[in-house]
């Protein structure tokens, strides 16, 4: 087994223990369990990290016989020095606070409550840089008061989850990829990111979609050249989407930044960020309501703009509290198309899609790009917001391509998506793709998902960035194509209608033809005696 699968493997088992202790405490499956899983994760990785960076930073205490016994023997100047050195993705946590001091106290009165105070010091002590904002400016902190969620036995609670912090350490997998981290994170989350958390649900996009929305934005022949660029996401989530922005671009070379109504997708975020190395960005994350009040702004007090946006926004969003707040000079432009009604009898509409489709396009740099999920009856829709907002992408010329993705690919939706890519400075054609027949049908607890294989997500990839026109797949097309076939954006409607002749011989025709000849009259002999079987049974209904 390799160093990778080794801690993968560990990393798998602390979340399933400390599921497991929630579940021996009356926590399994309540509201709350997943604060404390994700909290106390972090707790750990956050540890492990700043133990890590200190011993890169000291050769003597990483040689120590005892490397906490060495830290606390340094001077007070010399500890703050060392302190003074550590990077910005790593939280400053006091000897106090480290999880083997825990480990140690674990037998001293009150210990629920050391190990709360714990938890809340190291969230103030670096409130400034991990603290995630609501849109009223108020922060959220890394971490509140667990044990408040047990109704008792506090202390022998905390103790089961801080015994199982000390089986390993995440000190040599710090320097490891994306694909790991998005591994761990994805099962770390895997029980709390469903439809089970209400209107406000946090759904989390499929690898095959973040994949290819990612790599369409940034091709390889731009890999390595892009630099100092911003990434937005509108309606976050837990932050897949932009995870995978930030992997092909390189997360030193972006900054993220993003608005989630929900607080608990906004946490998930953080932890997300953190794992891979994005903590500069952690600033930007807001909680509060993208549509009504969009909170990145410029000096002027216009909306920030940016140069990549991803998005996959809500189908399915009660926005009837505030859509007549919507409606206002300020916001004529943004939503250049309209505000759509909320339906009286189904408040829950879809029209909360094209809200935000809207304001991504508002929010675009000059030379922007962006790809956005969109139900797929948004491509053919021939009347309404729909089209209008096509009409703008092709009339101005900023339309890169969609893809039709397969049916199912989201297992917890029955919708069919597209993946629009808006692109401001294409002037010339456009890619279309109709993914629809790919992808292999599987078992997903209740419901039926469309997976696909890495050869038809590469191919996908390649045949929208290479423009490449392939039977029954893609089409590359012009803007007065589009506009000629009434601004219609499906793949299909473009296709050549091809006839395949078959050269044969007389005698197989004259063959062919008799056996059509006998056929129509064996139907013709059926058809004669199925009316007489009519007309003989009409004949026998009386009137009573």
């Amino acid at each position: 087994m390799t160093t990778t699968q080794q801690f993968s493997q560990q990393t798998k088992s602390l979340i399933d223990d400390l599921k497991s202790v929630c579940a021996n405490y009356g926590l399994g499956n309540d509201g709350n369990e997943f604060k404390i899983i994700t909290q106390v994760f972090l707790y750990k990785f956050l540890n492990d990290k700043f133990v890590h960076e200190i011993k890169q930073l000291d050769e003597g205490i990483a040689k120590a016989e005892s490397w906490e016994a060495a830290l606390k023997a340094l001077s007070q100047d010399d500890y703050e020095m060392l302190i003074l050195q550590l990077s910005e993705s790593t939280a400053v946590i006091s000897p106090d606070h480290f999880i083997t001091s825990l480990f140690n106290k674990q037998h001293e009165a009150n210990f629920a409550d050391i190990f709360d105070t714990t938890l809340t010091d190291i969230a103030r002590d670096n409130s400034d840089i991990f603290s995630v904002l609501t849109d009223g400016g108020e922060k959220i902190v890394l971490f509140e008061n667990l044990s408040k969620y047990v109704t008792d036995k506090r202390d022998e609670f905390c103790k089961a989850i801080i015994n199982k912090l000390t089986g390993f350490s995440f000190e040599h997998i710090f320097h490891e990829k994306f694909d790991f981290y998005a591994t761990i994170f994805e099962y770390l989350i895997k029980d709390y990111n469903t439809n089970s958390g209400g209107k406000y649900a946090e759904y989390f996009t499929p690898h095959a979609v973040s994949k290819v929305m990612a790599r369409c934005l940034v091709p390889n022949s731009q890999k390595g050249k892009i630099d100092n660029v911003t990434c937005y996401d509108p309606s976050a989530g837990s932050g897949s989407l932009l995870m995978n922005l930030a992997h092909e671009i390189g997360e030193d070379k972006c900054t993220i930044y993003s608005q989630d109504i929900s607080q608990k997708s906004s946490g998930l975020l953080r932890l997300n960020l953190i794992l891979n190395d994005l903590v500069h960005s952690i600033h930007n994350i807001i909680k509060g309501n993208t549509i009504l009040d969009p909170y990145h702004k410029q000096a002027n007090g216009e909306l920030e703009t940016f140069d990549y946006i991803v998005s996959n926004p809500p189908f399915k969003l009660d926005f009837s509290d505030f859509s007549a707040d919507l409606d206002s000079k300020a916001n004529h432009e943004r939503f250049f198309a309209g505000i759509p009604k909320v339906p009286a009898k189904k408040k829950e509409s879809m029209a909360i899609y094209l809200m935000f489709l809207q304001h991504i396009i508002y929010s675009l740099k000059a030379n922007g790009k962006a790809a956005i999920v969109v139900p797929t009856g948004f491509i053919t829709a021939q009347s309404g917001i729909d089209k209008k907002i096509r009409q703008k992408l092709v009339d101005e010329k900023m339309l890169a391509g969609v893809v039709s993705m397969p049916s199912n690919i989201f297992a917890n939706t029955g919708t069919n998506v597209s993946i629009l890519f808006i692109d401001k400075t294409n002037q010339a054609d456009v890619v279309l793709i109709d993914a629809s027949n790919l992808g292999k049908k599987v078992k997903d607890g209740k419901n039926q998902k469309t997976l696909l294989s890495h050869a038809e997500e590469n191919k996908i990839i390649s045949t929208f960035n290479n423009r490449d026109v392939v039977d029954d797949l893609s089409v590359v097309v012009s803007y007065e194509d589009i506009k000629a076939k009434n601004y219609s954006l499906s793949a299909g409607q473009y296709f050549e209608v091809k006839i395949e002749y078959v050269d044969i011989t007389q005698n197989e025709f004259e063959e062919k033809l008799g056996n059509f000849n006998t056929n129509l009259s064996d139907l013709f002999d059926q058809s004669r005696v199925i009316e007489k079987e009519i007309k003989q049974q009409l004949g026998n209904l009386k009137y009573d």
